[in-house]
């Protein structure tokens, strides 16, 4: 296994020429995918995927892309980046004539995937970007030009947009430490190997010498072999996030699974379904009609603000993307306050107060951060599928089991990580309060899936 494993790392450094052409003919079927459906009518009620561009490419991107490019990176780490990825490809292809340009300070703040992830899921759901090609063409297709022109103005024969603007760089970072595969690199291998005779040039900038997981790399192969001390191996999936990700504390990361895998994408695939959404509108709605104003339920917006599309009764007030935007931030604070207090408490079970703690202990909720957005993103998987007589049988039961695995697999994490810090008692109430936590967050899956 250890040997074949070291043969296929060195198989992708020997043939990046084949992988540059596999890019291109994933850059050629994106781009017909994105722009042209968008310029097309919208298909009619009777139009099947098989024989309608815009459904076959809703289903491409919605219905099997994205969903599975998520378990893609929690099963071979980030090779969906470094292989397949059209943008990640692009602005390396444009980095070849690029003005190199340093990059500038503001462009490497560690908040950027927060941001860009937040953003970009908010809008998504005002625009309605799974049931529109319009919206693709502008969210999808504005990425992609953002992606050309980082690569023109900076670095050279690098992917800095992928290093630090990628809107799903911090998700994809984050599941990729939970991958049993990783470019190992053996620093005393390193060290004794002498002057190479050739450099390798990692795109993705990152510092291969001091590489110790899965999370920044994108599995491109190009650094298979090199001073004979980087060889693609495996390892527990439990490893890098025990072992490694304390040794960096990242508030950002933080973040981004309680206040935004967990929060903000809770709150996008729940409020179409949610009465509470419907109660809170009505509410507003009542209250702006005793008072006279009328104009935030009668005005619209543009397309492109919010979904306009009246011929099909698909129409968003502003008092829809008020309340749409109101109910997305409430459901993010509340889980997010929620599991952090959790974290909180088990930290303080441990021992005196320490944030890098807390920040450590986070990445314990990374399965379930994770399980719950491939369960958001197959929601559109299902009803596609539905949509063309496709049913999938235990479906609810198949997304009962991906819960409670996520939810066994955090407190192990949990467990181990307390193991650093703390035994006996105190150690369990670390790995109870996550799965408290975890508790939490089946919750809100549950009500959406069998409840509502």
């Amino acid at each position: 296994m250890a040997e074949a494993l070291a043969r296929l790392g060195d198989s992708l450094a020997r043939h990046q020429t084949a992988i540059r052409g596999v890019q291109w003919v994933v850059i050629g079927g994106y781009v017909v995918l994105v722009a042209v459906p968008a310029f097309l009518p919208l298909p009619p009620r009777t139009a099947h995927v098989w024989n309608n561009l815009t459904l076959f490419a809703q289903f491409a991107f919605w219905g099997v892309w994205w969903p599975f490019v998520l378990l893609s990176m929690v099963l071979v780490g980030r090779t969906w980046c470094g292989i397949f990825c059209p943008e990640g490809a692009l602005t390396e292809i444009v980095s070849r004539r690029s003005l190199g340009w340093a990059v500038p300070r503001w462009l490497t703040w560690r908040g950027w995937p927060f941001v860009a992830f937040v953003c970009t899921t908010v809008y998504g759901q005002m625009v309605s970007v799974y049931q529109y090609p319009r919206p693709v063409l502008v969210i999808l297709g504005g990425s992609t030009l953002g992606a050309m022109a980082v690569g023109r103005l900076y670095g050279r024969n690098k992917r800095v947009w992928c290093r630090y603007l990628c809107p799903v760089n911090g998700v994809f970072a984050v599941l990729a430490k939970l991958a049993p595969v990783h470019f190992r690199v053996d620093v005393g291998a390193w060290r004794t190997s002498g002057t190479p005779p050739t450099r390798v040039n990692c795109a993705p900038l990152v510092p291969i010498r001091t590489m110790r997981g899965a999370s920044a790399c994108h599995i491109c192969g190009r650094c298979s072999g090199f001073r004979d001390a980087v060889r693609l191996v495996a390892r527990s999936p439990n490893h890098e996030v025990v072992a490694v990700a304390g040794e960096a504390p990242n508030r950002w990361e933080t973040a981004l699974i309680l206040f935004g895998m967990m929060g903000i994408a809770v709150g996008a695939f729940h409020w179409t379904a949610s009465p509470w959404f419907i109660d809170a509108k009505q509410f507003v709605a009542d209250w702006l009609v005793d008072h006279g104003f009328l104009w935030p339920l009668e005005w619209s917006a543009p397309w492109w603000l919010l979904t306009d599309y009246p011929a099909r009764n698909d129409t968003l007030s502003l008092l829809d993307g008020a309340v749409l935007l109101a109910y997305i931030g409430a459901t993010a604070l509340a889980f997010g306050a929620v599991l952090s207090a959790l974290l909180a408490v088990a930290i303080r079970l441990a021992g005196a107060w320490s944030w890098p703690r807390f920040h450590h202990l986070a990445q314990s909720l990374i399965p379930m951060a994770g399980v719950g957005v491939f369960l958001g993103l197959s929601m559109t998987t299902v009803s596609l599928l539905r949509g063309e007589g496709v049913t999938i049988p235990w479906l609810q039961q198949g997304r009962a089991a991906m819960l409670l695995g996520a939810l066994l697999w955090s407190v192990v994490l949990a467990w181990r990580i307390g193991g650093r810090w703390t035994q006996g008692g105190r150690r369990v109430g670390v790995a109870g309060c996550v799965a408290l936590a975890g508790v939490a967050a089946t919750s809100a899956w549950g009500v959406l899936f069998w409840v509502w």
